[in-house]
C-alpha cells in the first residue's frame, strides 16, 4: 500500500520541526509530509514555565504545543505535528552542552543515576490543539570514573555537542548505559506508535 493511500485526511501532514532524527522517524512511517521550521523561543517558555513550577514531562508537551501552533496558523487545515524533549534528574534540567567540557560535566552528573527523557507530541489544526501526549523512557547510566568519561569523550567526538546529556543512545553513547525502560522512538523524541493512534483517532489514517 502506498503512502497515498495510508493518509486518508484530505489536508496535508506537516512536521513543525528541523530534527533530521524526527523527519526520519516519521518518514520511517511510510506517510507524506512537509517539514517547516517552527518559530518559538524555546529557552523563553522553559523560563516562564519552570517559574511557574512547571514539571519537566509538562514542559515538553508545552514546548511541543507551541511549535504545533507556531507552524499551524500558516498551514489552513493541515494537521501540525509538534514534537520536544526534556531530560530532567528529578526536577533539574538539561541542555545540549555547549562544549567538550560541558558534556562532560553533564555525564558526570547523570553517571550512575536514572535520569528521564520526556518527549512531549501535539498535533494542532487551524490554530488549535486537536491532541497531546508525552511518553517517557528511563536510562539507567552506569557508573563511569574519570577516564571511563574521557575515552568515552574521545570516541563520540563532536556529537557530544548536538544531544542533551552529550550523548546519543544510537551509536557510541551507548556504551554509558546499563538498563533503559521506555519505546526508542520515545528516546530519539518522536514517540510514533502514540502518533499513529492519535492520527486514528482523528480519522487521518486509513490502517
Amino acid at each position: 500500500m502506498s503512502d497515498a493511500f495510508l493518509w486518508r485526511d484530505p489536508a496535508p501532514l506537516v512536521l513543525a520541526s528541523t530534527s533530521a532524527t524526527r523527519r526520519a522517524l516519521l518518514a520511517s512511517t511510510g506517510l507524506p509530509f512537509e517539514a517547516v521550521p517552527p518559530e518559538v523561543d524555546e529557552r523563553a517558555i522553559e523560563a516562564g514555565a519552570r517559574a511557574e513550577g512547571l514539571a519537566p514531562d509538562a514542559l515538553a508537551v508545552l514546548l511541543a504545543r507551541q511549535k504545533a501552533l507556531s507552524v499551524s496558523g500558516a498551514r489552513p487545515g493541515a494537521l501540525v505535528i509538534g514534537a520536544d524533549q526534556t531530560l530532567a534528574l528529578g526536577e533539574r534540567l538539561f541542555h545540549k552542552p555547549a562544549s567538550r567540557e560541558e558534556a562532560r560535566a553533564q555525564i558526570a552528573a547523570l553517571a550512575g543515576r536514572t535520569h528521564a527523557l520526556h518527549s512531549g507530541v501535539a498535533i494542532a489544526r487551524d490554530g488549535a490543539v486537536v491532541a497531546a501526549f508525552v511518553e517517557t523512557a528511563r536510562l539507567d547510566m552506569r557508573p563511569l570514573d574519570a577516564d571511563a568519561i574521557d575515552l568515552y569523550l574521545a570516541c563520540a567526538g563532536g556529537a557530544v555537542t548536538t544531544s542533551v546529556g552529550g550523548y546519543q543512545l544510537e551509536g557510541v553513547g551507548a556504551h554509558l548505559f546499563a538498563r533503559v525502560e521506555g519505546d526508542h522512538a520515545t528516546i530519539l523524541g518522536l514517540p510514533i506508535l502514540p502518533l499513529l493512534a492519535a492520527f486514528r483517532d482523528l480519522g487521518a489514517l486509513a490502517l
